[in-house]
């Protein structure tokens, strides 16, 4: 994830030189769609894909201007959303039949009653959500009484909520500003509030700001932001072999990006509307697991690499701070048959 939300919905995305929250964002004219027919040949369903800005999610684009899925055979409607947390509520709404998402707001829409599936880890992000400080704040500590900007419900409020609670301080102690990220950015920036919860690309744009500085990343709370394929259970049920085909491009796709570095983090970088060095400086904030990192996290553990672990934390932190109604039934969230099938695939190839 990106906006990378976990509860309400409204709009986001990205920075250039100066951060613009537009459709006329050249980043917006891409194609996202290899034709968005209702069926693909033989009368298999096309899947309609939304993403967002996040790191962890361009290699899409990437899958549609390669032919990545005409290779394995799947129709794909791809959409781009300007706005994470519209692409949540259209998943939502049965609108789409798949997002790019993080499991906290998975998590959050399966407690409002939405009924997903997750099939895939696309990454952890290990850096690329930031909490951001004006000079002169130095420790969690310092944010007691000062103006703290963030997206209510986004991962990075729950990144913010994170590191306060490992610090003992009450989050009624902060000030805290609920701005869609964007604009919690550029408000950053403008002097406007003393800290700034955000994701990359805006990461970027808050740093602009002098003497700004990371005070803590999710880099410090390993496995707490994992990004997912997630599928209506509907078209997991009714459409499992295109599910597959989803899955296969993906792992196709990361290994075409490795095999060709520098086209593929031009073709990125553009659906990201920041330089190819701008894109380059996102690499370490964001883990894209590979096939047998996607096995070992689907399996039961006791920490945070454990997805089922995870989201029972997860799920039970979200009702304890009011980011989730109730704490929701997770023993069906989780599919790891498809990621079973491909790896089973290569070992054969």
């Amino acid at each position: 994830m990106k906006l990378r939300s976990l509860f309400s919905y409204v709009g986001l995305f990205l920075v250039s030189a100066v951060l613009i929250v537009s459709c006329t964002n050249p980043a917006s004219q891409l194609p996202t769609s290899t034709g968005g027919s209702p069926t693909a040949s033989g009368g298999a369903a096309s899947v309609r894909l939304g993403f967002s800005a996040w790191p962890g999610w361009f290699p899409w684009q990437v899958a549609l201007d390669e032919k990545i899925f005409e290779k394995n055979k799947v129709a794909v409607d791809l959409k781009w959303f300007d706005g994470y947390l519209e692409s949540i509520n259209t998943l939502t709404a049965g609108q789409i039949d798949a997002n790019s998402q993080t499991l906290n707001d998975t998590i959050s829409a399966v407690s409002g009653g939405a009924d997903q599936v997750v099939v895939l880890v696309n990454d952890n992000s290990t850096g690329n959500d930031k909490i951001i400080v004006r000079e002169g704040i130095n420790s969690i500590a310092d944010l007691k009484g000062k103006k703290v900007a963030a997206e209510e419900g986004t991962v990075d409020h729950f990144l913010l909520l994170l590191g306060l609670k490992k610090a003992g301080i009450d989050p009624k102690e902060i000030s805290f500003q609920p701005l869609e990220t964007g604009k919690a950015a550029a408000a950053f920036e403008a002097g406007q509030v003393d800290a700034v919860g955000v994701f990359a690309p805006f990461t970027t744009q808050a740093l602009k700001r002098p003497g700004s500085k990371e005070l803590f990343s999710s880099k410090d709370f390993p496995g707490a932001i994992p990004d997912h394929l997630v599928f209506t259970r509907k078209f997991v049920t009714e459409h499992a072999d295109q599910v597959q085909a989803m899955v296969d491009s993906w792992f196709a796709t990361i290994a075409y990006i490795k095999a060709n570095p520098d086209q593929t983090i031009e073709i990125m970088a553009k659906r990201a509307g920041v330089s190819v060095d701008e894109y380059k400086e996102y690499a370490a904030g964001t883990k894209i697991f590979t096939v047998e990192e996607n096995l070992k996290a689907f399996q039961p553990g006791k920490d945070m690499t454990s997805l089922t672990f995870a989201a029972e934390e997860m799920a039970t932190f979200l009702t304890q701070v009011g980011l989730a109604p109730t704490k929701p039934d997770l023993s069906k969230l989780f599919d790891d048959r498809f990621v079973k099938a491909y790896a089973e695939k290569a070992k054969k190839a």
